[in-house]
């Protein structure tokens, strides 16, 4: 089973007449609000730092763009770019995971100056145009690839993320605080060479199905090639993998997946199911965005039966 490309394909381009998005546009989040699709897109200019912009569409392929980014860096923890957005809508509020490339990397104690930290961040909005910055998840490591659930598991709210290089699911009762001892491991890469051997990280929200939670992820082998597949999860526990297909679901094969600012990658943070339809929506070559889709019901027994 693969994901089909959209024929309208790369459907975001950078804008040459901007300062900060003339260079790249890529890895989106899309959320289906009110009946339109919500685009949060980190993109690049001509200082090379990421800034997430916004853009906004009826059909899902043709977008209307801000002029501005609505989440810059500020100085501090993601003064050298703000990166990777995946959104999510739960108890009627809109929060976004990214990830914040500092100078500085903070510790559990003194801060540790490590020439960079890669931190992963949590801001909240009432509108997807305002964000207001909750602060990290995680502190003290190099962490990236977090993404809440739509809905609290139990009585807690609950997010992948990624202590490199796997996939850990944490658990939290405020989305402020997330205890270590509330932190568990779900998937690691596949010793056996193939496309998922050597790191594997989080996609778009996890779609939940009367099967379980169905979720993308991307992995990358010894060249370093980008692809994506999917894993089913136990609705009540997501700890527990229950079908993990060995082939990937999409792969770089257009010219433009396959050469760009970083070459051999198709990278997605957004996957919403509109009318039984999944748009991944995800960035080619660390240069432009794309979209394929595919039917709910096709890839879930795909992950079932992969």
């Amino acid at each position: 089973m693969k994901l089909q490309r959209h024929p309208a394909n790369p459907i975001l381009l950078p804008d040459l007449t901007s300062d900060w998005e003339s260079t790249n546009v890529f890895n989106p989040s899309v959320i289906y609000h009110n009946g339109l699709f919500h685009m949060h897109y980190r993109a690049q200019g001509l200082d090379w730092v990421s800034r997430i912009g916004y853009a906004v569409s009826e059909d899902g392929v043709h977008f209307n763009r801000l002029r501005d980014p609505v989440l810059s860096p500020v100085d501090g923890q993601d003064s050298r770019g703000v990166e990777d957005p995946r959104v999510t809508e739960i108890e009627g509020r809109f929060y976004m995971f990214y990830t914040a490339y500092g100078r500085d990397f903070p510790g559990e104690g003194e801060p540790t100056h490590l020439g960079g930290g890669v931190i992963p961040m949590i801001a909240r909005s009432e509108n997807l145009i305002s964000w207001d910055r909750v602060g990290p998840m995680v502190v003290g490591e190099n962490n990236k690839d977090h993404v809440l659930f739509p809905r609290k598991i139990g009585s807690q709210y609950a997010a992948f993320h990624r202590p490199s290089p796997n996939i850990w699911i944490a658990y939290s009762d405020d989305l402020i605080t997330w205890p270590r001892e509330k932190m568990a491991p779900v998937m690691s890469p596949r010793p056996d060479n193939g496309w998922d051997s050597i790191s594997i990280g989080s996609n778009g929200v996890p779609i939940e199905t009367e099967m379980g939670w169905l979720h993308f992820y991307h992995g990358y082998d010894e060249d370093r090639v980008y692809r994506l597949g999917v894993f089913l999860l136990d609705g009540d526990d997501p700890t527990r993998v229950i079908a993990r297909p060995k082939d990937p679901v999409f792969e770089p094969a257009e010219i433009w997946e396959l050469k760009g600012d970083v070459n051999q990658v198709v990278f997605s943070n957004a996957n919403p199911v509109v009318d039984g339809t999944v748009y991944v929506y995800y960035g080619g070559g660390d240069h432009v965005i794309g979209l394929a889709t595919c039917q709910l019901d096709d890839i879930l027994q795909f992950a079932l039966n992969g």
